[in-house]
């Protein structure tokens, strides 16, 4: 009998399980897809076992990780709830979907941990936020969840009410990243860079500036002063995103993100 079992395959609990694997053992876990196709693809690249259905799958492990889209939680929780005992911990990575919503329909003693991962965890850099009723789980319990997400980057636990901000300051903004790398290379070819060498400047770049503020600690406004000479290049163009709305179009962004999140049921 596996430890860990995912139900769904698709971008977020791949990751997550591709990363686990540096961690954890491959009999640690089982999985369930939606096709064929992707049960044999997943196992021949991981060698973790499939399940024929999402029943199959929940009844064969203990931790049971939601990996599908919140507008299919309707049908997998149907297709689950009986297969579930008060043993399990049922770990939700759908953004909205709460804690009270889920023990309505799976049962007021089913115990479930709320996750918002990123996809960077597929290469160990993800940071995930988790929310939970302390008192319904064992030290052990908590251990192996702060494993698993820990086996892919940082985690953290947070307040449920703060699940959707966690949505906007991580499980969304890898993408408002990307665009920033892209549009940052597409300014370096303007000038004549080659865009493969443009999107490894600004990518490293990113990588770098990030890596900063979470070594040294400091303040990022802090690194930008240290980087923004007087009269030099760097206040310049430091000047021109606050003139055409950098910091107003990220913060519309997170309020997007947010209420998106929010109206999720």
């Amino acid at each position: 009998m596996a430890d860990i079992g995912f139900i769904g395959m698709g971008n977020m609990g791949y990751a997550i399980l591709k990363g686990a694997l540096k961690v954890f053992p491959a009999s640690d876990f089982v999985f369930t897809a939606k096709t064929d196709e992707t049960k044999r693809r997943v196992y021949a690249e991981t060698q973790v076992t499939y399940a024929p259905s999402n029943a199959e799958c929940a009844n064969s492990c203990k931790y049971v990780v939601l990996a599908v889209k919140p507008q299919y939680y309707p049908h997998v929780l149907k297709q689950i709830r009986y297969a579930l005992t008060p043993e399990h911990v049922v770990i939700s990575l759908a953004p909205g979907i709460t804690i009270s919503s889920l023990k309505e329909t799976l049962g007021s003693d089913r115990r479930i941990v709320r996750a918002m991962p990123n996809t960077p965890a597929l290469i160990g850099e993800g940071m995930t936020g988790l929310s939970f009723r302390m008192e319904e789980f064992s030290e052990e319990e908590l251990a192996l969840v702060h494993k698993l997400f820990g086996a892919v980057g940082r985690c953290a636990d947070v307040e449920e009410r703060l699940m959707s901000a966690v949505v906007c300051a991580s499980g969304s903004s890898p993408a408002y990243v990307y665009q920033f790398i892209e549009a940052l290379a597409d300014g370096a070819v303007k000038y004549g860079m080659p865009r493969e060498q443009a999107y490894l400047f600004a990518a490293q770049a990113a990588a770098g500036a990030a890596k900063m503020v979470l070594e040294t600690g400091e303040h990022p406004a802090v690194l930008k002063d240290k980087v923004c000479s007087p009269g030099g290049t760097t206040i310049a163009g430091a000047a021109a995103l606050e003139e055409h709305g950098f910091r107003n179009a990220v913060l519309k962004a997170c309020d997007a993100c947010y209420e998106k999140s929010e109206s999720i049921k």
